[in-house]
């Protein structure tokens, strides 16, 4: 009976470590989507502009994006628990300052920089955690179906919560909410054990992980400014693309003289995981880009509150949990590119359908059909695009490519707020139904661009093999044994290669 006993024992356990990790997921997306129906209430009360809120969505956004990657990497030399740790107390002070913002700039500085820094500080451990302790396959598909399952709810019901929460008290409660979970998921985090020393003497690319940083936020920058200043938007786009171009380059001078980069090129020499990559980003700017659409033009023009705002979003919520619920039949009945192409374009026919719908009736409910039709769309694709990034890779380099792909994911929600965000409120207030429908056009236009990229994945590739292994997409973050460090492929310290 002691065997039994103590494997019991060790069942329980884990199961208590998994909920703060669990938590940890849905409060991180949570945060990413409850702040569109709140963008009257901030703009009111902060007394600032629709474009201001939209800025600090961006930037929260964009943070996440550009720290991803350098935030895995820190778990190696630091350790996973307290990287998780840190990233906690990180957004806990943004969340509380967030709550007592006088001014936007409080609110940029707590929420923008704080919050996103905290995320991309605790999300890595979480799946890196989650594979080392859970080393059975039926376990770990279990945890990791328990944490896609909270991102999803935190995701979904955000602009529900967010708005029941702003309507009953106010916006600034719906960071309060935030805090408290997060001092929840602290004290439920001590029982969390890392179950690999961190390693001191890892090197870490600082220079890399600032280039690639800045870069990117120059990029997303440059967009922002399209409204104000053309040149402006011209210089900062090619800043920043040359900042990137340079932070390649120091990527391939460190691979040459044998020490570590933040990045390795290899991850980009794969012609199935590129576009991949494409249709991860182009999903996720689409998500976004529609519901800050939406969701602006419903308060700002329709002048809907952050109930009605968030009630008429559960059309989107309903197609995104019934296609997720599916998943895994689809992904066994029928080819990853099959349903990316399907999933871009049922996304495409519900923009097209919002865009005819909206301008021909004044009733919200015209809302309803093509929100659905994306929810359904979007749910049906994301998994087998993530799928496909992930099994082009073999074991030891998929905590890397994890990072990539979540940057990338990160990376097309800020392009999303600041592409269809700047297009809307560039003339929201003197030409609504034109600039409502502008942003959906270009919105529809992404959208094309990633049905694109989707006929060019290979015909093969059916359910069977790699990706079968984990139907939902967080499950296929981190494939590898549990006893390897999974975070990086540079395992052994590196040697100058022998010429």
């Amino acid at each position: 009976m002691a065997p039994r006993n103590e494997a019991g024992h060790r069942s329980a356990a884990l199961r208590r470590v998994l909920i703060p990790l669990a938590l940890a997921q849905f409060i991180c997306s949570f945060a990413g989507s409850n702040m569109n129906v709140m963008i009257n209430d901030i703009s009111e009360d902060l007394d600032t502009s629709v474009q201001g809120v939209q800025v600090a969505i961006t930037i929260f956004l964009l943070v996440m994006a550009a720290l991803m990657i350098p935030g895995g990497k820190l778990t190696d030399k630091y350790g996973r628990k307290r990287c998780f740790t840190v990233g906690l107390v990180i957004y806990g002070v943004g969340a509380v300052m967030s709550a007592a913002a006088p001014g936007l700039g409080i609110l940029i500085l707590g929420n923008s920089i704080l919050e996103g820094v905290g995320t991309a500080l605790l999300i890595p451990p979480v799946y890196i955690l989650t594979t080392l302790l859970f080393t059975e396959v039926t376990s770990r598909a279990r945890a990791f179906g328990a944490i896609s399952a909270m991102g999803g709810i935190g995701a979904a019901a955000g602009p529900l919560i967010g708005g029941l929460i702003t309507s009953a008290i106010s916006w600034r409660a719906a960071f309060v909410f935030q805090a408290l979970v997060i001092a929840i998921i602290v004290v439920l985090a001590r029982n969390i054990t890392d179950p690999l020393p961190p390693d001191r003497t890892r090197p870490f690319d600082t220079g890399g992980a600032i280039l690639s940083a800045v870069g990117l936020v120059l990029i997303v920058t440059g967009i922002l400014a399209a409204d104000n200043n053309a040149w402006l938007m011209i210089t900062l786009i090619i800043a920043g693309a040359l900042v990137l171009v340079w932070f390649l380059r120091s990527v391939r001078a460190k691979e040459r003289a044998g020490t570590e980069p933040m990045l390795s090129t290899a991850l980009f020499r794969n012609r199935t995981s590129n576009l991949g990559l494409v249709t991860q980003n182009t999903q996720w700017l689409l998500l976004t880009g529609v519901s800050f659409v939406v969701a602006a033009y419903l308060q700002v023009v329709r002048d809907y509150d952050a109930v009605e705002t968030g009630v008429i979003f559960t059309a989107e919520t309903a197609g995104l949990l019934a296609a997720s619920l599916a998943a895994e039949r689809f992904a066994k009945r029928h080819a990853q590119r099959t349903l990316i192409l399907a999933g871009f374009l049922v996304v495409i026919g519900g923009t097209t359908v919002l865009l005819a719908l909206v301008s021909r009736t004044p009733n919200v409910w015209a809302f309803a059909p093509g929100l659905l039709l994306i929810g359904l769309g979007l749910g049906v694709m994301l998994t087998p695009s993530v799928n496909i990034v992930q099994s082009a890779f073999g074991e030891h380099q998929q905590g890397e490519i994890s990072g990539l792909s979540r940057s990338v994911s990160n990376l097309g929600s800020s392009l999303g707020a600041a592409i269809a965000g700047t297009v809307l409120v560039a003339g929201i207030t003197s030409t609504p139904e034109r600039s409502y429908a502008l942003a959906m056009v270009v919105l529809a236009a992404v959208g094309l661009v990633g049905l694109v990229a989707a006929t060019f994945l290979p015909r093969t590739g059916s359910p069977s093999g790699p990706a079968q292994q984990a139907i939902s997409s967080v499950q296929t973050e981190f494939t590898a044994p549990p006893h390897k460090d999974v975070s990086s492929p540079f395992r052994r310290p590196w040697r100058k290669p022998r010429r």
